[in-house]
């Protein structure tokens, strides 16, 4: 009898069953001691890494809050709940850079996802995996917080990041759900930088600077690869999609589909034309469309 061939991830090792998923080993794929060697088979390496990316991106909140009020006159002329959205969008843009390095990786570079997107798996990918997570608890938690404090609600947002939140959590759970999905759609993060540097150079009064400008062409352009990627998504589950049933919890793999079709029907064409409305009106509608741009001016005292 002709021995079976190897499997499509045969460079990950031999293909893992439910009952020893729990033992088995990933490949590695940084330097000998690196932070992309942890064990994340282990659960407590994987809640570790989600609080840790929970608390780092805490941290850059924080961080922001400091700098900006001792740094920018910009930032200190703003009200509470507008400083909440800086600091949130500086947050989301370093969000954005690690989302786009590690789908660029995954989507450009890495044979191991490239070779099977449906089980394939990288250590590397479990750190990305469990601090998005992380930071996707901390931006749900903001969101909601702020919200309440400032009796505000952005419906498009909510749904978004709680989508996210609970498919990068499902991700972590499941040892057995691949990673190039998820990598990819953490790809989706790229625009979130040009969005912080516009919002920015807005609230700085620069909406007629050729800065600006080229900033919002990109992010208009960003909107769109966006659009052309989550196509490329639909196009990996539609071609893997009985591996993809089998290899998700029933509920995670309906989160997905739902998430993914919300995205592409919805959030995707109305934030692109958001965005290329602001470009041709450069006008804040999250917090004063009428209000020309830049700082509020100073209140008159009597």
């Amino acid at each position: 009898m002709r021995a079976p061939g190897p499997w499509p991830g045969a460079a990950c090792g031999p293909r893992p069953s439910l009952c020893d998923v729990s033992s088995m080993s990933l490949p590695s794929s940084g330097p000998a001691g690196s932070i992309f060697d942890l064990d994340c088979t282990s659960g407590q390496v994987r809640w570790a890494l989600v609080a840790a990316g929970c608390a780092f991106y805490l941290g850059v909140f924080v961080a922001c809050h400091q700098l900006s009020s001792s740094l920018n006159a910009t930032y200190r002329s703003l009200g509470a709940r507008e400083q909440v959205f800086w600091n949130l969008a500086a947050t989301r843009a370093v969000f954005g850079i690690q989302g786009t390095a590690a789908g660029l990786r995954a989507l450009l570079l890495d044979p191991v996802l490239q070779a099977d997107k449906v089980l394939g798996q990288q250590n590397w990918c479990w750190f990305h995996i469990a601090t998005a997570t992380g930071f996707f608890l901390f931006e749900n938690l903001a969101l909601h917080m702020s919200n309440a404090l400032f009796r505000t609600f952005d419906g498009f947002l909510a749904v978004h990041h709680l989508f996210a939140f609970l498919g990068f959590l499902g991700s972590v759970v499941n040892l057995q759900a691949g990673h190039y999905l998820p990598m990819i759609t953490l790809l989706l993060e790229m625009s979130t930088p040009f969005t912080c540097i516009s919002w920015m150079l807005l609230k700085a009064g620069c909406a007629d600077s050729l800065l600006w400008r080229l900033n919002q062409w990109l992010m208009v352009h960003l909107f769109h690869c966006r659009m052309v990627l989550t196509y490329h998504m639909w196009w990996v589950c539609l071609g893997h999609w009985d591996g993809l049933a089998r290899s998700l919890f029933p509920p995670h793999w309906a989160l997905f589909v739902i998430g993914l079709g919300l995205l592409t029907v919805l959030l995707n064409p109305y934030w692109t034309r958001k965005k290329t409305q602001q470009l041709l009106n450069p006008v804040d509608w999250n917090f004063a469309p009428g209000r020309p741009n830049g700082p509020a001016p100073p209140k008159k005292t009597r």
